[in-house]
C-alpha cells in the first residue's frame, strides 16, 4: 500500500536535479507496475542535448482516459549550507516535510499515485475507463525532450486522453486557494546593438552602440503592451540582463547585448509581438540583430467537466472555493492544451526554488482526498 507522505519522501531521496534521473523513474514504474499500471519508459535526446527519461504509464484501456501529468526532475539546491535540513533527506519537522521538489512537485505525484491506488481499490472491477501517467524529466530544463515528445510518441501509438490534471504548485498561500485554467505566453529575446569600437577620449572616430541601445530600450517600455482582459492580467516586458563585457573604462565598446521577456496573454501571439519588437526598434536604429524564442504561447483552457470537479473536491476537502487563475509562470500545460482540456491544482507553491522548500504533510493528505474525489466523481459522471 502507497501511503502520500512516505512515497514523497521516498521520491525527493532521488537527487533528480535535471536531466538527472537518481532512480526516481524506476522508483515511479515499480509503484506504478504493483498497482497494475502499463509503463513505457520513454528516454529522448536530442543532438546537443542530455538524455532525459519519461514515463507514460495507463491503468485500463477504456475511454474516457483521466491523465495526471507532471515531472520528477527537481532544480537545483543552490547553496546547501543555507539549507536547514538535508535538501534531499525528506526529513518532517513540526508538521512539514523539507527536501528539494516537495512542493514542485513530487509531492503532488506521490498524491495522485495514492488517490489511484485507493480509488482503482474501491471500485474493483466496476471501473470503467482509464487512469494515466504522464510524467517527465525535463520540466525545469529546456523542455525539449520530455512532455511535448511524449506527447507526439501518444499520437503515433494511438494514446488518446480525454482530460489532464497538471499538478503544479498553484496555492500561492494555502491549500485550495487557486487552481490554473490557462497560461501566459513567453516569449524571450537576445538585441545585439552594433558599433565601432574606440578610444573614450576620441568619440567622434568611434560608433557607441550604448546610447542607442538606452532609446531603443526606452522606446520598448514607454508604452504598456495592453491592459490584459478578464481572463488575463496585462502582459508585461522584464529587462533581464545588459552587457557589453567591457572591462575597461576608457574603451568605448563595438557593440552591447540585452535580453529581455515578455509575458504576453492571449491578446497577442509570439509571432504577432516578434514583429512589434523589430518595427519598435526600427523607428530607433536599424543597426542591430534580434533572436527570439517563443517558450509557449498563451493558452486558455475549456471550462467544464475539469475545472468544475477540481472546484467541487476542493471545496468538499478544504471549505475553499478555488479562485480559476491564468497568472504566474509557464509549465508543461502549455504543450498537452494541443491534445485535450487540461488545468492545473497542486500544493502551495510559497517555498518552490527555495532553499528549505516544504509543504504541510496536512497539505499532501489532503491533496491526496481532493485528486481520489476528482477521480470517483469524473468517472461517475462520464461511464
Amino acid at each position: 500500500m502507497i501511503e502520500t507522505v512516505s512515497f514523497a519522501q521516498d521520491l525527493i531521496r532521488c537527487p533528480s536535479v535535471t536531466p538527472k534521473d537518481e532512480g526516481v523513474f524506476e522508483l515511479l514504474q515499480t509503484t506504478l507496475e504493483s498497482m497494475g499500471f502499463t509503463c513505457h519508459r520513454l528516454p529522448f535526446q536530442e543532438d546537443g542535448t542530455e538524455r532525459v527519461e519519461n514515463l507514460y504509464a495507463r491503468f485500463g484501456t477504456q475511454a474516457p482516459n483521466f491523465c495526471f501529468a507532471g515531472h520528477l526532475d527537481v532544480v537545483p539546491v543552490g547553496d546547501e549550507k543555507g539549507w536547514t535540513f538535508d535538501p534531499f533527506g525528506a526529513e518532517i519537522h513540526e508538521g512539514r516535510l523539507y527536501g528539494r521538489g516537495a512542493a514542485d512537485m513530487k509531492g503532488a505525484v506521490a498524491a495522485f499515485v495514492e488517490a489511484a491506488q485507493n480509488f482503482i481499490e474501491e471500485q474493483g472491477d466496476h471501473f470503467k475507463g482509464s487512469i494515466s501517467f504522464l510524467i517527465t524529466g525535463d520540466e525545469e530544463g529546456p523542455a525539449i525532450n520530455g512532455t511535448k515528445k511524449v506527447l507526439e510518441w501518444m499520437e503515433e501509438q494511438g494514446e488518446v486522453m480525454d482530460h489532464c490534471l497538471v499538478g503544479e504548485p498553484t496555492n500561492p498561500q494555502c491549500m485550495g486557494e487557486m487552481m490554473k485554467v490557462g497560461r501566459r505566453g513567453s516569449i524571450n529575446s537576445v538585441l545585439t546593438v552594433h558599433g565601432t569600437q574606440g578610444h573614450v577620449a576620441y568619440p567622434h572616430r568611434a560608433d557607441n552602440p550604448l546610447p542607442r541601445l538606452v532609446k531603443m530600450l526606452e522606446a520598448l517600455i514607454a508604452d504598456p503592451l495592453d491592459n490584459g482582459n478578464e481572463f488575463f492580467d496585462p502582459s508585461s516586458l522584464s529587462l533581464t540582463t545588459i552587457d557589453c563585457g567591457n572591462e575597461v573604462e576608457n574603451v568605448i565598446p563595438g557593440e552591447v547585448t540585452a535580453k529581455f521577456n515578455i509575458r504576453y496573454n492571449n491578446i497577442h501571439t509570439g509571432a504577432s509581438l516578434e514583429k512589434w519588437i523589430r518595427a519598435t526598434l526600427d523607428k530607433v536604429d536599424t543597426n542591430y540583430s534580434l533572436k527570439t524564442r517563443i517558450s509557449g504561447e498563451s493558452f486558455m483552457s475549456d471550462q467544464d467537466i475539469l475545472t468544475d470537479l477540481i472546484e467541487k473536491a476542493t471545496q468538499k476537502v478544504t471549505g475553499v472555493q478555488p479562485e480559476r487563475s491564468t497568472s504566474g509562470g509557464t509549465s508543461d500545460a502549455r504543450f498537452i492544451t494541443h491534445s485535450c482540456t487540461v488545468a492545473e491544482f497542486g500544493l502551495v507553491g510559497q517555498t518552490m526554488h527555495k532553499v528549505d522548500e516544504n509543504v504541510l504533510v496536512e497539505d499532501l493528505q489532503n491533496l491526496t482526498k481532493i485528486y481520489q474525489t476528482i477521480l470517483t466523481d469524473y468517472f461517475n459522471e462520464t461511464t
